[in-house]
């Protein structure tokens, strides 16, 4: 039972060889800190699995075990809602028979890990839950750690550039891995906690409300300074009409030659030193962060100053939820008084602590793409030794190669044909437009079955999971990638999935529709943190809904009506 990669992460184009090979490395050194090291780390563990230039997991023995299943079923609950149902039909399959799994096996396991971190993820989770804003501080401090190894000079052999970069994922990753879990644990258990204490006393909507306007979200904080800066240069009518009459890409080239006007270029700047790390499709090294090519941010900024409504600009409407959501933390917890003292005061904890520590849900992606971002930059630098010495024909083509064979080619061997074969291949997989959600190893795809005996357009309604509640009526506007998008304001985007690149857009959409996704996916969470109705998981969402056609999202019940 492979699960793909790329549509848990909201990625529909292929991986890059680089970045591929970058993705293995992690999810070796992951696998052998929590006890299964693979054979070579290069390689990758077995159970990541490549085809079409796509990752897949292989979740088979988690799907057969009878200790892993419902843990599995739980998690794609929350995060991918759309595959439950194929999870349930498959555990019909006599070729998927469950193989008992004893408890007791996996706590020596969790005991060793333990002692291995120096009990580092139970001090962690403790300190979040005792004092959140120390925790906080913690996480800045691992940031600046991750900036600074990727800051570290590029004059060394490329030989030892490339020992750097596999030695920041060997020794970050797992630092990275027990400082931040614990906190994604709290994410997720917290408010599994306050639907229990609230039962019978709140309904799922209004517990959904308390996650409203979240601070400490680093993905949040990125979209409100570029909003903020687009705001600063409204005030300068020159700029303004520079937006109106250049291209996002004419911008950009002038960025890069220092001649945009001087509040424009310190302003991205000083954004792109904060965020300049991130970009569309960040998971995959192999693509330029932002720093390398801010076309995409420029093309936001003048959405943003398309926006003209008060009431409807990002901050207000983000300040707006924010205080909507502490309303409804002393509402409930005035509710949970009518049971006891007690109850009221773990329900008070328990809510403040999720506005406290649910925003840092997005921590993890945001350290991970730092590292990746430092790797990404000592590997420039190893390209450009290899294209002198004309085993490559551009830096760039390093991307093209995996970390294995950068070894090679710096041992040697002459890479550019494998290279030109390799860019045909990605350029050919970028064209395809159905990537299986779930796929079996005889090449079958069982959501397809399922889709034909359910369907999911019924007199104009698409169903979905609900997301974030609320109700909206507007145009749509379907996207299948941000780069170069503009969304209208008031407009409904329709998407496959999205990722922290597409959160910009988030700014200017009155509602959001995604046929992948979660309540707890990426998407949802900052829907839910703007306060825009969105539903996701919506079979058929792109094949059924067309750019201008007239929907209502209804957030709350998780249905779309088509006009």
């Amino acid at each position: 039972v492979y699960f793909s990669v790329n549509v848990a992460q909201g990625v529909y184009r292929p991986f890059t060889p680089m970045g591929a090979s970058f993705f293995c490395l992690i999810a070796s050194v992951g696998a052998k800190t929590v006890g299964f090291p693979p054979r070579d780390l290069l390689a990758g563990p077995t159970f990541v699995v490549e085809a079409a230039h796509r990752l897949f997991f292989d979740l088979t023995p988690m799907f057969r075990s009878t200790l892993w299943h419902p843990l599995l079923l739980q998690i794609m609950g929350q995060m991918e809602t759309r595959s439950g149902p194929v999870f349930q039909q498959l555990a019909s399959d006599p070729r998927l028979t469950p193989i008992p799994t004893s408890r007791w096996r996996v706590i020596p396991k969790v005991l060793s890990l333990l002692v291995r971190a120096r009990a580092r993820p139970l001090l962690r989770l403790v300190q979040a839950l005792l004092n959140p804003k120390a925790a906080r501080a913690n996480q800045d401090r691992l940031q600046e750690r991750l900036r600074s190894q990727g800051q570290r000079s590029l004059r060394a052999a490329p030989r030892k550039l490339l020992t750097t970069v596999e030695q920041m994922v060997i020794e970050q990753f797992p630092y990275v891995m027990f400082n931040i879990m614990p906190l994604i644990f709290l994410v997720f258990g917290l408010p599994a906690i306050a639907k229990r204490l609230l039962k019978g006393l709140a309904t799922d909507n209004e517990i959904q409300v308390v996650r409203r306007g979240l601070p400490y979200n680093p993905t949040t904080e990125m979209d409100l300074k570029l909003w903020h800066l687009a705001q600063r240069l409204r005030a300068e009518s020159t700029i303004v009409t520079l937006f109106h009459d250049k291209q996002p890409a004419q911008l950009a080239q002038a960025y890069r030659t220092e001649s945009l006007p001087p509040l424009l270029q310190q302003g991205l700047a000083d954004f792109l030193s904060l965020y300049g790390h991130r970009g569309v499709a960040e998971i995959d090294l192999g693509l330029p962060r932002w720093s390398e090519d801010p076309t995409y941010l420029l093309g936001m900024l003048a959405n943003y100053l398309a926006l003209n409504d008060p009431d409807a600009a990002p901050d207000v409407q983000f300040q707006r939820s924010a205080q909507e959501a502490e309303a409804m933390v002393q509402t409930l917890i005035r509710r949970a008084r009518r049971h006891g003292w007690l109850r009221s005061q773990l329900t008070g904890f328990c809510l403040h602590r999720i506005r406290a520590l649910s925003g840092l849900r997005e921590v993890p992606k945001f350290d991970f793409v730092l590292l990746m971002a430092g790797a990404r930059r000592h590997l420039l630098a190893i390209g450009e030794a290899l294209a002198h010495s004309r085993r490559l024909e551009a830096a760039e083509d390093i991307f093209f190669i995996t970390l294995k064979e950068t070894h090679e080619a710096l041992a040697g061997q002459d890479m550019r044909a494998l290279v030109r074969e390799r860019r045909a291949s990605y350029e050919r997989e970028l064209g395809r437009r159905h990537i299986p959600r779930i796929m079996l190893s005889d090449g079958t795809e069982p959501e397809v079955t399922l889709t034909r005996e359910q369907g999911n357009d019924t007199d104009g309604v698409l169903k979905g999971a609900p997301a974030s509640a609320g109700v909206v009526s507007g145009k749509a506007r379907v996207l299948l990638d941000p780069t170069g998008a503009r969304l209208e304001p008031g407009e409904i985007l329709v998407a496959p999935s999205t990722d922290p690149g597409w959160t910009p857009l988030f700014f200017t959409a009155s509602g959001l529709v995604m046929e992948m996704g979660g309540p707890m996916s990426h998407g949802a969470i900052v829907a839910r943190e703007y306060g825009i109705p969105a539903v996701v998981g919506v079979t058929g969402a792109l094949e059924h809904i067309t750019t201008g056609q007239q929907i209502t999202v209804d957030g709350s019940r998780g249905i779309i009506t088509l006009a």
